[in-house]
């Protein structure tokens, strides 16, 4: 039976880029404490430092731990996006984190060129320098893999519509 299941994202820093920053990191998806074996890579996110207090601040969530939930939106959702890899077909795959204080719509979605965030998280291959770009059908395989292995994790636990929070898991910023 599933217990927990958690995705870790360790922050490394900020890469500028022109007029633009962005937050890097890491990401790394646990089974109960157990790393999984090929769910992790790049993770970017917005400019710090993180802030929950101000609503529409285009800054990154504050460290700590989120609740997730399968996200019912009209860009991104976790259940029944679309196929097409075009990164302006809708409605991209999605998880939504919560609480985050006076922010909302704060996502785990697809990004794409330096960054696609005034607030969410960008899964992603490698950003060694802000050179790199997402690349944008490999974050979606990402967000993708992240949302397959949560319902094959939890089985029946794992909610059958958007809009619902997801049992037993958690992201956990560092």
């Amino acid at each position: 039976m599933a217990k927990d299941w958690e995705l870790r994202i360790t922050r490394a820093g900020e890469q500028p880029r022109k007029n633009r920053r962005r937050t890097i990191g890491r990401y790394e998806v646990f089974h109960d404490g157990v790393k999984v074996v090929g769910l992790s890579g790049a993770m970017a996110e917005t400019k710090g430092p993180g802030d929950n207090k101000t609503a529409g601040n285009n800054r990154c969530v504050e460290a700590g731990t989120y609740g997730l939930f399968t996200q019912d939106g009209e860009k991104y959702v976790t259940i029944g996006y679309t196929a097409n890899v075009n990164p302006a077909a809708l409605k991209r795959p999605g998880l939504l984190l919560l609480p985050t204080g006076k922010r909302v719509g704060i996502l785990i979605h697809p990004g794409r060129g330096f960054l696609s965030s005034i607030g969410c998280i960008n899964p992603a291959s490698k950003l060694g320098g802000a050179d790199n770009d997402i690349d944008f059908i490999d974050s979606r395989k990402r967000v993708i893999a992240i949302i397959d292995d949560l319902k094959a994790f939890l089985g029946s636990a794992f909610p059958a519509s958007n809009g619902k929070k997801i049992p037993n898991a958690s992201v956990v910023i560092q």
